[in-house]
């Protein structure tokens, strides 16, 4: 089962740079996004981030123009039908990616493969849309996507031994590192980080500490590189409360009950980094 062309669907932060990846590999990328403009931003930040790159050597002008060149603009799921797998990242919503992935099932070639780019969603659910769940795979990238290594790839049900196979190679010719993860909520990733993201804010929430404070015990006794609280200004807080949700939907546990601070804030518009204003205040 040979990978050659990709379509990733949605043109955001962490679609456009899938896209980035995957035509720095080598492949011709369709990047689909249903609104024109959305699409341009997209390029726009794919282009930035490669003329960085090439102010810093890492590239030529020539290499940068090639990797562009093997992007196609795509505003039409038809495009399916061209290629060999398709990335779904579209907003974190099970109905939303239900819909995409019926819609894909029908117009993709048998052999093709679609993978969603979900950060906590079951797999399985999604896949039991489609007419082949047994091609239905997770591609969890981390964001930002062209410089985070690790990519967790998740197991379905149904999901066939070729097709992780598959997969797993293609991540690794995106010089990522694929770790196999089975179908729970919240997969790994973010089944260890946002519980300690809502736990962080819980401290703030009771007067333990201030934002700062927690921060920097963070920072500075275990070394992380960012705060939990800074770091989830950086996700978007509504994203952390949708995850903290779905394992709390999903596994019927109490620890993974949402703080009500969190709640607050994202009912406020205080969505982080994104709205200007989270647990810090961005210009």
């Amino acid at each position: 089962m040979e990978i050659k062309k990709v379509m990733v669907i949605g043109a955001g932060q962490m679609g456009s740079g899938i896209a980035q990846v995957c035509a720095q590999a080598g492949y011709d990328v369709y990047l689909n996004d249903i609104k024109e403009e959305s699409y341009a931003k997209g390029l726009a930040g794919i282009t930035k981030n490669l003329s960085r790159s090439v102010e810093k050597e890492r590239m030529t002008e020539d290499e940068k123009n090639d990797v562009l060149a093997r992007i196609t603009k795509s505003l039409n799921l038809e495009d399916a039908a061209h290629v060999d797998l398709v990335i779904e990242a579209a907003v974190e919503n099970m109905e939303i990616k239900q819909s995409i992935f019926k819609k894909l099932d029908g117009i993709a070639q048998p052999h093709a493969i679609l993978a969603s780019n979900t950060s906590s969603l079951p797999i399985t659910e999604i896949a039991a849309v489609t007419n082949r769940p047994e091609k239905v795979i997770g591609m969890h990238f981390m964001n930002p996507v062209p410089v985070m290594k690790l990519v967790e790839i998740i197991r379905g049900l149904a999901t066939a031994d070729e097709v992780y196979s598959a997969v797993e190679g293609m991540t690794k010719k995106l010089s990522k590192v694929p770790v196999e993860v089975n179908d729970f909520p919240g997969f790994v990733a973010n089944r260890i980080l946002m519980p300690m993201i809502n736990e962080a804010i819980y401290t703030h929430y009771e007067g333990v500490a201030s934002i700062e404070a927690i921060d920097d015990v963070m920072k500075l006794g275990m070394n992380h590189p960012m705060g939990p609280l800074q770091l989830a200004d950086f996700i978007g807080l509504d994203t952390c409360l949708y995850i903290m949700e779905t394992l709390h939907e999903g596994f019927g546990d109490s620890k993974y009950r949402p703080c009500p601070l969190l709640r607050k804030y994202v009912k406020a518009g205080w969505l982080g980094k994104k709205s200007g204003r989270g647990f810090y205040v961005y210009n």
